[in-house]
């Protein structure tokens, strides 16, 4: 992997024969765990200007419509998280001549308080091709990570890392972009108690380009003259959409609960695993093909092209004296190239089997396909895959293997047809189907669902005493631990339709492997598991501590003390906004002291809010706020089991306490 440095620029030819089609990963992590940015790209112009508002990607526009351009959100990484886009520079249009891309941060927040900013470029088969660390992004609201430029027939990236402390209007107006603060909302916007505060002004139209291979001059003062005002043309909404849950389905028109509604995809005669994989496979490829939005958000992760999709079942392919039946066959087209993926699915908690897997990718590397998509209950991790298999680099053709979980899939149907909306009514309908079938309990595709065969050893070894440091049973429990944590932001993302994304701390430079290994021990020390979640429009982190040797889960959240006013005004507060919260809700003070503060049930302290105040003038810092479970006993998901009581205990708190809370609190007086 090529590390670049500021300034400096590489055809992306050379790094490989796979750069056509790009991930473009940007990284960043936070001490506090609470730090976040918008990512957005920009295509441009010879002129160095975008040819129309629908050349500016962001939240609101994350899609291009040749699926040239897309933002596919954030993801977990093992410092802090990774924002990602792919780019098909094949579809890209040929009057496009640089793709710039940012990224922006808001509420007075700035680049300087993040670590590890860094950029890194990967071709289709997600193999890294180039990393650049921005060295100091300094006291800055918006930064320029690199771009993309034609040169000729190919492709070059540029290291920019430039900054403007002036934001996101200061980097548009470098471009002559105008700016326009109070866009009007669209007649078909939400309520305006449904609508989201807007984070950013956004750029309409755009400005003259430095000159080739040079970064653009640093500056974060706006130029006047370069700002060029079109108020007949619709300037692109930085308000971010949020279609409202459906609050209750129609009246049914059955005359009792015995007659059951028909449903495109039917569950109830699945009699075996085998039928379960065959079915589940068939529908959601079927719906895939059906809906463009559907699958491209699904397949442009794994480097695959934007075009046009067809998909296949039970394919018999050539191998030996045997031929191999993989589950399922995506191809896409475009403008005349194919590109081919075998499907190997489980279902029902089944795991996969490694012979089978190898054979796949063999198959596909003989084939000239280009990835092998495993999909099962199961969730993967960073640096540890679900399946190990060799890649035969004697041969021409790079095979990439790739998983998805069905909790992965529900999740981008939820946020599709519940938030982000889809071309048409029909598309909504089978996506509703679909999820309908996923969630149903005979289909075989709930995720993540037992935490596998050390559970029940490591909290007996915690109970008696006897788990020792290093045991890999305790690493094991941990690793399910952490996918367990991924599927419920995954759940709760998709129900919600904002980011919810784990929190992990660790110092820098560590590995995965190494920060799991040292949870582990933490977990055979102190008999806790321990998570953060950071929820996109909340005023917090919301922890989750699940104490093995008491049996008890706690949900928390700290929220800081106002900046200005007086303790008994910021309790008063509080306890008035908690109002419809659990009355076991327990309220912590947190000061600056080494003791901790008073604390109390908000069924003690609604009468007295003052009784939660130190008795002397001991500096407050915050309050916490946490709910206790008792946490089931079995390893899977059953009505007692750990997983189904974490759900509960999130779903809990989340509602209870989370919803209540002032985003502002900490503050304002």
């Amino acid at each position: 992997m090529r590390e670049m440095v500021s300034g400096a620029n590489i055809d992306l030819a050379a790094l490989g024969d796979e750069a056509h089609a790009v991930i473009v990963s940007l990284r960043w992590s936070s001490p506090a765990g609470d730090g976040d940015a918008d990512v957005s790209v920009l295509l441009l112009g010879a002129d160095g200007k975008v040819r129309s508002d629908a050349d500016f990607f962001f939240y609101n526009n994350p899609t291009a419509a040749d699926g040239s351009v897309q933002l596919l959100g954030k993801i977990p990484a093992e410092e802090g998280e990774e924002d990602r886009i792919t780019l098909d520079l094949a579809a890209i249009p040929g009057d496009v001549d640089r793709i710039v891309v940012t990224a922006s941060r808001y509420e007075g927040a700035r680049f300087s308080e993040l670590d590890g900013l860094r950029l890194t470029l990967a071709d289709r088969t997600g193999e890294r091709l180039l990393s650049y660390a921005v060295p100091d992004a300094g006291d800055v609201s918006a930064l320029i990570f690199g771009e993309l430029y034609r040169r000729g027939e190919s492709w070059k990236f540029r290291a920019v890392g430039q900054g403007y402390a002036s934001g996101l209007a200061g980097l548009a107006t470098d471009f002559g972009i105008a700016i326009d603060d109070d866009a009007a909302p669209d007649d078909d916007a939400a309520p305006e108690d449904e609508r989201r505060e807007a984070t950013e002004a956004a750029p309409a139209l755009s400005a003259p380009e430095p000159a080739p291979d040079t970064a653009p001059s640093r500056t974060g003062e706006p130029a006047p003259d370069a700002i060029v005002g079109k108020p007949s043309v619709p300037r692109p909404r930085t308000v971010r959409k949020k279609v409202t849950l459906p609050k209750a389905p129609r009246k049914s028109l059955a005359e009792n609960d015995s007659w059951r509604t028909a449903r495109l995809f039917p569950v109830s005669v699945l009699k075996s695993d085998r039928e379960r994989e065959m079915r589940a496979t068939s529908v959601l490829l079927s719906v895939m093909s059906q809906v463009p939005e559907f699958g491209r958000r699904l397949t442009a992760g794994f480097g695959a092209p934007a075009g046009r999709a067809e998909t296949f079942t039970e394919v018999s392919l050539p191998h030996g004296d045997t031929p191999r039946r993989p589950d399922g066959v995506i191809r896409m087209e475009r403008a005349g190239k194919l590109w081919t993926a075998l499907i190997e699915t489980k279902t029902n908690g089944n795991a996969l089997k490694p012979d089978q897997v190898q054979d796949y990718v063999d198959i596909a590397a003989r084939r000239g396909y280009e990835a092998v998509i495993t999909l099962t209950n199961d969730v993967a991790l960073e640096g540890r895959p679900l399946i190990d298999v060799k890649i035969d680099g004697r041969r021409r053709n790079k095979v990439a293997l790739w998983h998805l979980s069905w909790a992965e899939v529900a999740h981008q149907a939820q946020m599709l047809i519940r938030h982000e909306g889809v071309g048409n009514a029909a598309h909504a309908w089978l996506l509703q189907e679909l999820l309908h079938y996923l969630q149903h309990e005979n289909s075989g595709c709930h995720g993540f669902q037992n935490m596998g065969p050390a559970w029940v050893p490591v909290r007996r070894g915690i109970d008696e005493e006897t788990l020792c440091q290093g045991d890999r049973r305790a690493v094991e429990v941990v690793e399910n631990w952490e996918r367990l944590i991924r599927q419920v932001c995954l759940r709760l993302g998709g129900e919600l339709g904002q980011k919810v994304l784990p929190v992990q701390r660790a110092k820098r430079g560590t590995d995965p492997d190494s920060r799991r290994a040292g949870l582990a021990d933490d977990l055979c020390t102190d008999g806790r598991l321990t998570a953060e979640l950071r929820i996109e429009g909340t005023p917090g982190i919301m922890a989750i501590t699940a104490d093995l040797r008491t049996g008890r889960l706690r949900t928390s959240i700290e929220i800081p003390a106002p900046e200005q006013g007086y303790p008994l005004t910021w309790a008063k507060r509080l306890v008035r906004q908690l109002a419809e919260a659990p009355a076991d809700l327990h309220v912590e003070t947190l000061t600056d002291g080494s003791a901790g503060g008073p604390r109390g049930t908000l069924e003690r302290l609604r009468p007295e809010p003052g009784d939660i105040l130190p008795r002397d003038d001991t500096q407050i810092t915050g309050f916490r706020l946490s709910l206790f479970k008792s946490m089931g006993n079995t390893r899977g998901n059953a009505e007692s089991g750990f997983i189904r009581s974490v759900d509960q205990a999130v779903d809990r708190f989340h509602a209870g306490v989370v919803t209540q809370l002032d985003r502002r609190a900490g503050r304002r007086a």
